[in-house]
């Protein structure tokens, strides 16, 4: 495969045979190596085949092997001549990052990590298939899907702050839970309000290093040590059945022959199988804005509980990774209105853009990427640069560096344990064999991931923090 390097965080491989555009990657020469060893590139090469696809395929720098599309990929697609496929969104649709702030510094919260990381875990519950003792019914799941973090705040689940600090306001109005099947509301009933497993997590953190004193003060953070709470968690099983229900009616509608791959199964945008894909795509999506809506509410509860007040806990932002939305974009000297589909990718908006709330509208959004396990993680802006160069978009997260069956075969959970005790960082999960499967060493380094983002222009950095207390399922 032709490989070109454009200059040190920037590679192509040009249009040739099927490519209508050529992909473009944006990553370092040792993170390159992690990706020729698995099927990145190729995947990468093969969204570069599809029909209207605009400018490029792109490839973020925490890029790894998906289905179809690799994590890390984001392309845009004209509306009349496009598609919108079910892997270049992703089966954890709506997973997301949300930052809260607090008026606490390490030194007043030290003592109370372990009380606090107790305390969250018997209110939010996390694991495998885990949900909560009350179920919703078929009625307000509905609703929540309709409406999303709106749901939530309308019934008691935090303030109309958070969704002003919230992609999309927490609430994709194209929603449509009719197009649900079944299967995908019953998995969903039991589950709102709870973490999951994987690389879902919750963590309790403190600001290290600040970049950006303007920027970082626009986002409501004052100085180092001072407290911060994440939470990395999706819709769930039912994001996932959205995905598994529309692969499967796309391929017995329209058949696999004409793909490069089968796992980039798709269907016009603007056909009926198309848009009832992106209705349940936007219902799950609105779940998952309630399901993180739910949990930072949980976690305000707790800080009240154990630290006596809760009172500037206030929501930074929350972004979503894996999501196809239809987007305003020059291209070729034009504004043009395209399908982005960000796949294990976060929106990175410049200053200006009316998406972003007002209130961070001069500085650029707030960009979350979160490390792996016991690493740090950053917040940076949305560019004008990015807008170039992405669709608006850049990584969002560590990136997998080898696969959850080598990490079982390395690590061992209560070891790592043991080390990030060392380090002064308390830990809490649900199981050793998750803990083993998320162990930092199985991802990439989030400190060159976001040294490229900040160096190519697709993220400023603006701050980064430590986890003192980390929650996983």
């Amino acid at each position: 495969m032709e490989l070109k390097k454009i200059n040190e965080n920037i590679w192509e491989i040009p249009r040739q045979g099927s490519m209508r555009v050529p992909a473009r990657i944006y990553i370092s020469s040792k993170l390159l190596e992690s990706v020729k060893r698995d099927m990145t590139l190729q995947q990468a090469k093969n969204v570069a085949c599809l029909k209207g696809i605009q400018k490029a395929s792109y490839v973020m720098p925490d890029a790894h092997q998906g289905y179809g599309f690799p994590i890390g990929g984001v392309a845009a697609f004209d509306l009349d001549e496009g598609i919108i496929s079910p892997g270049g969104v992703g089966y954890d649709i709506n997973c997301g990052v949300r930052v809260i702030k607090t008026n606490f510094f390490a030194e007043e919260i030290k003592s109370n990590i372990k009380s606090l990381l107790d305390e969250i875990f018997k209110e939010v519950p996390a694991g495998v298939g885990k949900g909560r003792a009350a179920h919703l019914s078929y009625s307000v799941l509905e609703e929540v899907c309709a409406k999303g973090a709106e749901w939530a705040v309308e019934n008691g689940y935090g303030t109309k702050d958070d969704l002003e600090k919230t992609e999309e306001y927490g609430r994709m109005r194209d929603a449509d839970p009719g197009c649900l099947t079944h299967r995908a509301k019953e998995r969903g009933l039991p589950q709102l309000g709870t973490l999951g497993a994987g690389n879902h997590f919750l963590e309790i953190q403190k600001v290290s290093e600040i970049y950006d004193e303007r920027t970082a003060k626009a986002f409501g953070i004052q100085g180092k040590g001072q407290i911060l709470v994440m939470i990395h968690c999706g819709s769930r099983g039912l994001g996932h059945q959205v995905a598994s229900d529309y692969i499967r009616m796309m391929e017995n509608k329209f058949g696999i022959k004409d793909l490069p791959d089968r796992e980039l199964i798709n269907a016009q945008i603007r056909s009926e199988l198309g848009q009832k894909y992106y209705k349940a795509m936007c219902a799950a999506v609105n779940f998952a804005f309630a399901n993180r809506q739910m949990i930072a509410h949980y976690v305000r509860e707790v800080f009240k509980k154990v630290m006596g007040t809760n009172e500037g806990m206030e929501q930074v932002y929350d972004v979503c990774h894996n999501v196809a939305k239809f987007e305003t974009h020059e291209i070729n000297g034009q504004k043009r209105k395209v399908c982005v589909h960000r796949k294990g990718a976060t929106r990175s908006f410049g200053p200006g853009r009316e998406e972003i709330p007002e209130v961070y509208r001069s500085v650029g959004q707030p960009v979350i990427i979160p490390g792996s396990m016991g690493t740090a993680s950053y917040i940076l802006a949305g560019t004008d640069r990015a807008e170039e160069l992405s669709f608006g978009s850049t990584a969002h997260g560590a990136g997998r560096l080898m696969s959850r069956h080598e990490a079982l075969r390395r690590f061992r959970g209560e070891q790592i344990k043991k080390d990030l005790e060392s380090q002064g960082i308390e830990l809490k999960s649900t199981s050793w064999k998750g803990v083993a499967e998320e162990a930092s060493q199985a991802y990439k380094n989030v400190d060159e991931v976001v040294r490229i983002s900040h160096e190519v222009g697709l993220g400023k950095l603006v701050v980064k923090v430590v986890p003192l207390g980390v929650m996983k399922g």
